[in-house]
């Protein structure tokens, strides 16, 4: 048995690694021609086009794993069915679960390395790669903002219609103030606030507050207003553009929990995309488990039917993982069942083929 699973190793290290190549110059050919017109327009050199895929290369090799895996024990495993090599292994009396362990225990070895690795090397070359393709092609992220609101670290609720990241400013702002039990203290209008020496300037402002006494509502109207707690830097008000992916898991976690803290709404986004991280981690050790159970069906024009099947699996799954994280960021689904649900629909379609294959 040892023998066997060397030989089935071996033949399928050898298909993926040529696998591998084939479909990371693949990636890259689609990144390339998608830009190509906006280089030509704003004449990038060759050498920083190379760069833009040199950094982008990791992130290829990780996109290109899942499919790769797929062809070559499609492939591996057509081929000994072609020879008729699988009929004497089954014969013997070993099953196609057994025969296939070492091709699922390698799904696993490779879900562990694609994410140590993701962690490690590609979330700091594909930031690279990305900063480097704004600047090349032109692109200037704008950090201003509309219907913010946050609550800050005093009690204090600021919600404003819109935030001006060039002028450091705030419209249609409204302020209600609270104290340190949560109870309501005053509740301030102002038409705009400009944020000078580390607190914000009230611009046209209305104050509202209770009084305890006769219980009453107080207005006051005053042109300038500024009161030293009202001091929320502007970074709070930006409108966040960061990636998930651009961030390590550390990070990412840190970040999901500071916009959950703030009431900002692309926390469900947010949330959703840390847990496909995961998710999509393990995708390897799905892929091989789906096509490990297939036990080699194509005894005909094994190169041809091994490419169409993986790509059309990978297609199948990544369409059925889309919806899925689409329903879950929409509300519809939880975080974590759209995250992982392709993953699960998958493992019970894999076990099902395994019961049902014949041997």
């Amino acid at each position: 048995m040892k023998k066997i699973s060397k030989m089935l190793v071996i033949s399928f290290l050898q298909t993926l690694i040529i696998s591998i190549v084939f479909f990371v110059f693949l990636i890259e050919l689609v990144d390339l021609f998608a830009n190509l017109w906006r280089y030509l327009n704003n004449e990038v050199s060759v050498f920083l086009i190379l760069k833009v895929a040199y950094l982008y290369l990791p992130k290829c090799i990780i996109f290109s794993i899942s499919p790769a895996l797929l062809f070559s024990v499609s492939y591996t495993l057509g081929t000994y069915y072609s020879n008729n090599e699988l009929i004497a292994i089954f014969g013997s009396g070993i099953s196609l679960f057994k025969f296939t362990f070492p091709l699922i225990f390698l799904g696993i070895i490779f879900s562990i390395g694609s994410f140590l690795f993701n962690e490690i090397y590609v979330i700091k070359t594909i930031k690279a790669k990305n900063e480097l393709s704004n600047v090349l092609l032109g692109y200037s992220p704008s950090f201003s903002n509309t219907n913010i609101t946050v609550v800050s670290s005093n009690n204090t609720i600021y919600h404003a219609d819109y935030y001006n990241d060039n002028s450091k400013t705030l419209s249609g702002l409204i302020l209600i103030l609270r104290d340190n039990e949560g109870n309501f203290t005053e509740r301030i209008d102002a038409e705009w606030a400009e944020y000078t020496n580390n607190v914000w300037e009230l611009k046209r402002v209305r104050i509202f507050s209770f009084n305890t006494i006769n219980k009453n509502i107080e207005e006051i109207y005053k042109n300038t207003f500024i009161k030293e707690t009202i001091n929320e830097p502007p970074s709070t008000f930006k409108r966040l553009v960061k990636d998930i992916n651009e961030l390590k898991q550390k990070e990412a976690k840190n970040w999901i929990l500071s916009i959950k803290k703030a009431g900002l709404p692309i926390y469900r986004d947010a949330l959703v995309d840390y847990y496909e991280r995961f998710s999509f981690a393990l995708t390897p050790f799905i892929v091989i488990f789906i096509s490990s159970s297939l036990g080699g069906r194509f005894k005909k024009n094994i190169l041809l039917m091994s490419l169409l099947s993986s790509l059309s699996i990978s297609v199948l799954y990544y369409v059925l993982k889309m919806i899925l994280i689409i329903l879950a960021k929409q509300g519809y689904l939880q975080p974590i069942t759209g995250a992982w649900g392709a993953f699960t629909i998958a493992a019970v379609a894999g076990m099902v083929m395994y019961k049902k294959a014949r041997t």
